[in-house]
């Protein structure tokens, strides 16, 4: 099996012009890469490519005069390049190498190349997601991946960077990542893209311990992390580096997604585990399954990529593959998921709730929202000897709140009947409802804010009445809890309930929540049952901790907000441009904004919605008629959701026109699994 270690070299730096000929502690920077590339375990042959630029004559000159084997192609497409390299030296697997990337390690280099061909991928890397140091970037793919690569790929940025549709068409390759077994440092920048960079990095080779061949990676985070090095340069935040959004087809297909559909539906009920996730909330055109995500980005099994927007309905409030958490969960994972014992780590999540949550005296865990509502219901009977429930909001599937709804199939009556529905923002229907019933409800629990803010004295004189009849006030704060606020909306609006639910946002898509509240109700907990295998889960409870870290260190709570007042502005004027705004606008708060849509004389409501849901997803965008912003979203992303609104809002003001809506999508329209929030 033959390797090809392919250089990629150019002078024609923007920022640096001629970095890669630039002398570096005596050798330049292309010898130090080129020695390094010689020196990787498995590689047969190294081999150079640049431009056929007039620049780029050094570089061949170079290679000339230190017997490195040299091929030129076009100046922006590098793809072509490698594949000309491939023609020159034929391989079976080929590494990717940059030659601003002088200290590379060949030991973490042979990493990668192993990993390729031990798994039998057709791509493998250490640079996605990051987790290493930038300056040891490495990349490996297999000469008939390189080959369906340069027949598919047309995207300008896919051209330039030769692997991005490897990695974003996974359901063409097989792809394999490397992580760093060292965490915490993927902020490490040891590659030269200014002579701030080299002026850096001659002070780390002037330290090294051994002169004269290829250093070891961590001599050199030991020497940059030392007062050897006066300033070391940072890779920059996630969040604020540009994500490139490599495009899909223009006419976007879903075969795979169908055919797995009908092999879904024999074995699973909708064939989904979630209502809101299943075909019967999309369009009959519509991705039914998702491959992988990046940021703000996911892909389909189709290879479709979307914004999304959806954003795992709520929980992935950092973006995909969150850097930080990911590092959280591979440490974890080499400890161990579920123990015989509790972890320390369910003490040390509880305290940073504690700290953070006005109401929160007292913490246990569950695993998704329902479980948190419904332990605060059981907790509330508990503590005051009583039995109704009075409810505002969605808060799970459970018999005590479902029973109540128009899906109470297999619920029983009895049940039902202990609970009873109030509407948002009018005290005096609570007033009435816990009147009717005197020393009969445990609990008032609602969302304090959903698609409409709060009256002003609302929640306040919701708490006053509550206790005034003997009851206690839970605050459901699943969604609001690390979206809206670190402690939710009762920090938000300074009401502090007797009891709260968390989950969603606090781990970035780890199954996790929580019931918090008062010492005195929560003590109760020791004498109802409440209690789960998978309560202390570590790995959640060690997301959830960095989350959590990540929020308040970053501000990511603001750059919600931001970000979502950027979109829903920015969106909202071209509703009015398309002349749609009596049709289609925007409510509730800046990071979860709802999509609002009024019947028309020529469609209803809900064949407007199933329009734009479906033209949204022709256009890239994957939504379910709200914002729901994450922290990865880029101006980028912003840029490709509003060209993509445009888009729609044409549309569906064209198909308006047409007269009859409803007609023209027949059974197509989306119908609502059933309705719990109000816009009143």
């Amino acid at each position: 099996m033959k390797t090809v270690a392919i250089i990629q070299a150019r002078t024609g730096s923007t920022r640096f012009p001629g970095k890669v000929l630039e002398p570096l502690g005596g050798l330049s920077i292309l010898g130090w890469t080129a020695r390094a590339a010689q020196a990787i375990p498995g590689v047969d042959r190294v081999c150079v490519a640049t431009s056929d630029a007039p620049g780029d004559d050094p570089v061949v000159e170079w290679c000339e005069q230190h017997g490195v084997t040299c091929v030129r192609g076009d100046e922006n497409n590098v793809l072509v390049r490698f594949a000309k390299v491939a023609e020159v030296e034929p391989g079976d697997n080929y590494l990717r190498l940059t030659a601003d990337c002088p200290l590379l390690d060949p030991s973490v280099c042979g990493m990668v190349l192993a990993a390729l061909e031990a798994s039998g991928s057709d791509y493998a890397c250490n640079v996605d997601p990051r987790s290493w140091p930038d300056g040891l970037d490495c990349e490996a793919f297999t000469a008939s991946a390189l080959a369906r690569t340069v027949e598919l790929a047309t995207d300008a940025f896919e051209l330039e960077h030769v692997t991005p549709f490897m990695r974003a068409h996974r359901e063409l390759f097989q792809v394999e990542q490397v992580a760093c077994p060292v965490p915490g440092v993927a902020d490490e920048r040891w590659t030269v893209d200014t002579r701030e960079d080299l002026k850096f990095l001659e002070a780390v080779v002037q330290a090294l311990p051994v002169k004269g061949c290829p250093p070891s990676w961590l001599d050199v985070l030991r020497i940059a992390r030392s007062d050897v090095v006066a300033s070391r340069p940072q890779v920059p935040a996630a969040s604020t580096q540009a994500r490139p959004n490599s495009t899909s087809p223009a006419v976007r297909h879903y075969e795979k997604s169908q055919k797995m559909l009908e092999r879904a539906c024999k074995v699973i009920p909708l064939g989904s585990q979630t209502f809101s996730k299943s075909h019967i909330q999309y369009p009959a055109d519509a991705p039914m399954f998702l491959e992988w995500g990046d940021g703000a980005q996911v892909w389909d099994i189709d290879g479709n990529r979307y914004i999304d927007l959806v954003s795992g309905l709520l929980p992935v409030v950092l973006g995909y593959r969150d850097p930080d958490v990911d590092a959280a969960l591979s440490q974890q994972l080499r400890k161990g998921l579920s123990f015989s014992l509790a972890t320390k780590l369910e003490t040390e999540l509880a305290e940073r709730l504690v700290d953070l949550i006005p109401c929160a005296e007292m913490v246990r865990f569950g695993k998704n929202g329902t479980d948190a509502t419904s332990a605060a219901i059981r907790l509330a009977r508990a503590f005051t000897g009583r039995d109704k429930v009075a409810v505002c909001g969605y808060h799970g599937w459970q018999d005590w709140y479902i029973g109540a709804t128009t899906r109470n199939k297999g619920v029983p009556g009895a049940v039902s009947e202990l609970t009873e529905m109030f509407p948002y923002n009018d005290i005096d229907a609570l007033d009435a409802l816990l009147s009717s019933r005197r020393d009969e409800f445990a609990a008032v629990i609602m969302e304090p804010m959903s698609v409409v803010e709060p009256a002003d004295g609302y929640l306040a004189a919701v708490k006053e009445l509550a206790h005034r009849h003997g009851a206690l006030l839970v605050f459901d704060e699943i969604i609001t809890g690390f979206r809206f606020a670190m402690g939710g909306a009762q920090a938000l609006f300074g009401v502090t309930p007797d009891l709260a639910c968390f989950g969603k946002a606090m781990a970035n898509g780890m199954p996790i929540s929580a019931v918090v509240g008062r010492t005195d109700v929560m003590r109760e907990m020791e004498n109802i049952f409440f209690s789960g295998t998978f309560g202390g889960e570590a790995m959640s409870l060690a997301a959830a901790i960095a989350t959590i870290d990540k929020m308040r260190n970053k501000d990511v709570i603001d750059q919600l907000w931001r970000t979502g007042n950027q979109l829903s502005e920015a969106a909202s004027k071209l509703i009015e441009e398309a002349g749609l705004t009596t049709v289609i606008s925007f409510i509730g708060a800046d990071p979860w904004k709802v999509v609002s849509i009024n019947d028309h004389p020529n469609g209803s409501k809900a064949a407007i919605e199933t329009l734009l849901i479906q033209e949204m997803l022709a256009n890239g965008v994957l939504i379910n008629a709200s914002h729901n912003v994450t922290y990865a979203m880029s101006d980028a992303d912003i840029e490709e959701i509003l060209e993509a609104y445009k888009k729609t809002l044409t549309t569906i003001a064209n198909e308006l026109e047409q007269g009859n809506l409803d007609q023209r999508m027949g059974n197509n329209i989306i119908r609502p699994i059933f309705k719990v929030r109000s816009k009143a």
